[in-house]
């Protein structure tokens, strides 16, 4: 018998953002935009998500207009007359399917990629040009440097509601630049952009929201992505206690954040000892904000080594639907399921789960 999925159907609002269901479509690096131009194919691609029942597509990350924001060429950029008219075929595309999409604005830091010897023009930049502790790379960012990258991602936010996209996410996770100057680890500067906490490292953080905040205005929803962990090291906890954790959100809620996208390797663990709660239901009990869950949703196996080559078959929704219920989060990220299924939800709400496809890594070599 097929479990109760109406949980992850339900309409959810907030502020100018109307949402069919509770389902998101993860932002998912895919590098098929040459010069930084996202080209039909993917408008095309977001499109067959919004035609197959996901509530809100988050882009792939799409970075500000810095000399060093991206690490790999295909990655589309978020400025420039020829990527804009680009994003905005894309979100027609996707308002055509009734559709309903944010970008995802990016800057990667001093991190690398492994698929490829390009390097940006510009000098690699991030907190104290290091990619890992102990691991210089690239250098360090002046207060000038700071004051432009904040420039642009508010340019950038500015750019997608005069697009007509419905919400923009900053990219605040994953070892990048907003998230080198959360960690303690890459950020070493002793001016007003580091220091022994992670408030006072996570000024970065609240200026670039602030300035989101004021370039789009006060009903325009704000989503920031945000990680415990780091590429550069699995094991790494911003916060290691609730008042920790509240330290460093509470600050970022009030600077604009609407909603927290709580990134977990595994979204069924614990964060912290003595609790249930995974990372985006301590944010939401901490802060009052909407959250977002994510992490290998719905697959067997994780998403570090799906993406290394292991193959990951579809699985049971036991759990995520346990937490949905308890009003644990509000949205659930679905990320390798939607690339190998872009009919995930519509086959989910109609009772046809068992028909989902697993992911195999080779599946990353086209837009399906």
């Amino acid at each position: 018998m097929s479990p109760d999925t109406g949980v992850l159907f339900r309409p959810f609002q907030i502020k100018s953002l109307s949402l069919k269901n509770r389902i998101v479509m993860a932002p998912m690096t895919r590098c098929f935009s040459p010069g930084g131009v996202p080209g039909e194919n993917v408008a095309a691609y977001y499109r067959r998500r919004a035609e197959g029942g996901v509530g809100l597509i988050l882009s792939e990350g799409t970075v500000i207009d810095r000399p060093a924001s991206r690490n790999h060429p295909g990655i589309p950029t978020f400025h420039g007359d020829a990527a804009l008219a680009g994003w905005k075929h894309v979100i027609d595309a996707v308002h055509d399917a009734k559709g309903v999409m944010g970008p995802q604005i990016w800057h990667v830091g001093s991190v690398p990629v492994s698929d490829t010897d390009w390097l940006p023009d510009g000098p690699i930049e991030s907190p104290s040009g290091l990619l890992a502790p102990g691991a210089p790379r690239g250098q360090a960012m002046t207060e000038e440097d700071i004051a432009d990258a904040i420039s642009g991602y508010a340019k950038a936010a500015a750019n997608a509601k005069r697009l007509g996209f419905d919400t923009v996410e900053i990219h605040g996770a994953h070892g990048y630049l907003i998230d080198e100057f959360f960690w303690e680890g890459t950020n070493l500067r002793t001016d007003g952009y580091g220091g022994a906490t992670l408030p006072e490292r996570s000024r970065f953080g609240v200026e670039v929201v602030k300035a989101v905040r004021a370039a789009v205005g006060p009903d325009f929803p704000v989503i920031l992505r945000l990680s415990q962990w780091k590429p550069q090291d699995f094991s790494v906890k911003l916060a290691k206690t609730p008042d920790e954790m509240s330290a460093w959100l509470v600050p970022l809620r009030e600077a604009g954040v609407d909603v927290f996208h709580c990134s977990q390797r595994r979204f069924w663990e614990p964060e912290f000892e003595g609790s249930d709660l995974n990372f985006a239901g301590w944010a939401k009990k901490l802060t009052g904000a909407a959250t977002i869950s994510v992490g290998s949703v719905a697959l067997s196996g994780e998403f570090i080594a799906a993406f290394g080559g292991e193959v990951s078959q579809s699985a049971k929704l036991d759990e995520l639907l346990r937490r949905m219920e308890n009003e644990e989060f509000d949205l659930i990220a679905i990320g390798r399921s939607l690339i190998s299924n872009p009919d995930w939800a519509n086959k989910v709400q109609s009772g046809h789960a068992t028909e989902l496809q697993g992911f195999e890594a080779k599946l990353l070599g086209q837009l399906v």
